[in-house]
C-alpha cells in the first residue's frame, strides 16, 4: 500500500493527503493581466481587476478597480465561456471564486462535466446539483432547457456570503478506455473541497452533465470557466496533471 493510499485512508478530511506522489508541479493560469492559458474568444468582455467587490448600490453586481490578478467577466457579469488551450486528464484544481448575490457560474472538466457555482448561501432547500458546489444535473434544451434530474448534491452546504472570496479543490479522475476506444470507468471525483469543506468523494460521473450528457467522452479535455450566467471574478486558478495510473 502506498503511503498517499494510506494518507488516503487514515485523513480522508485532508485535501492535501489525497494529492498523489506523482503528481507533477502546479501550473498558474492566470498571469497576471494575461489570458495566454486560454484560448482566444470573440466576444470577449473579461478583463483584469487588483480588487473587486460587491457593487453597494445593486448587490446583483461587481465592481472592480482594473489591474491585475483577479479575472473578471465584465462590467456587465456576462462574458464568453473560457476554454484552456492545453487538455487535461486526471489532475488536481485549485481556484478562488467571489460573487454576488444570486449569481451563477461554474468550472467545467474536459468542458462538459460541471461542477455549480451559484449564491446558495444560507438556504434552507434541499441541496442538489444546482446547489454551490454540486455536480451539475442532465438536462436537455428542447422543448424548454430543463433538468431530466437532480445532479449529485455536495455533502454540506459550504457556500460563504455572496462578495466573499471562496475556494474550491478538486482531485478529477477522466473516465478510462480501452485499446478499442471503449470506456471501462466512469469520471471520477476523488476529492472537493469547498471552503475546506468535504462535498464530494470517490462520486463517479457516468455521463457528462446539463445538455452535454450525451456527447462522447474522451481521456482528456480543457477545463472551462463559465461566464456567460452571471457576474464572477476569479483568481489563484492552478492545476496540476496527475498522471494515469
Amino acid at each position: 500500500m502506498t503511503l498517499a493510499r494510506l494518507a488516503l485512508i487514515c485523513f480522508p478530511i485532508s485535501f492535501a493527503s489525497a494529492a498523489r506522489a506523482d503528481e507533477t508541479p502546479w501550473m498558474n493560469l492566470l498571469d497576471g493581466d494575461k489570458l495566454d492559458a486560454f484560448k482566444p474568444i470573440k466576444g470577449g468582455g473579461w478583463y483584469f481587476a487588483e480588487s473587486v467587490a460587491m457593487d453597494e448600490k445593486n448587490q446583483r453586481r461587481l465592481v472592480g478597480k482594473k489591474g491585475s490578478g483577479i479575472l473578471v467577466n465584465g462590467e456587465k457579469g456576462r462574458a464568453e465561456d473560457l476554454y484552456t488551450k492545453e487538455s487535461f486528464g486526471d489532475v488536481e484544481l485549485h481556484l478562488e471564486f467571489l460573487i454576488p448575490k444570486g449569481s451563477n457560474s461554474g468550472v467545467k472538466f474536459h468542458g462538459v462535466y460541471e461542477i455549480q457555482i451559484i449564491d446558495s448561501y444560507g438556504t434552507t432547500k434541499e441541496l442538489t446539483g444546482d446547489s454551490c458546489g454540486g455536480i451539475y444535473p442532465r438536462a436537455d434544451l428542447k422543448p424548454n432547457y430543463h433538468y431530466l434530474d437532480k445532479g449529485i448534491a455536495p455533502k454540506v452546504n459550504a457556500c460563504k456570503a455572496p462578495g466573499e472570496w471562496q475556494t474550491l479543490e478538486v482531485i478529477w479522475n477522466s473516465p478510462r478506455f480501452d485499446a478499442k476506444g471503449e470506456k471501462t470507468a466512469n469520471a471520477k471525483i476523488v476529492k472537493a473541497l469547498l471552503n475546506e469543506k468535504l462535498i464530494h468523494e470517490d462520486q463517479e460521473l457516468k455521463t457528462p452533465t446539463g445538455n452535454n450528457w450525451q456527447k462522447k467522452e474522451t481521456p482528456t479535455g480543457p477545463l472551462m470557466l463559465q461566464g456567460d450566467h452571471g457576474p464572477v471574478a476569479f483568481r489563484n486558478i492552478k492545476v496540476r496533471s496527475l498522471k494515469n495510473p
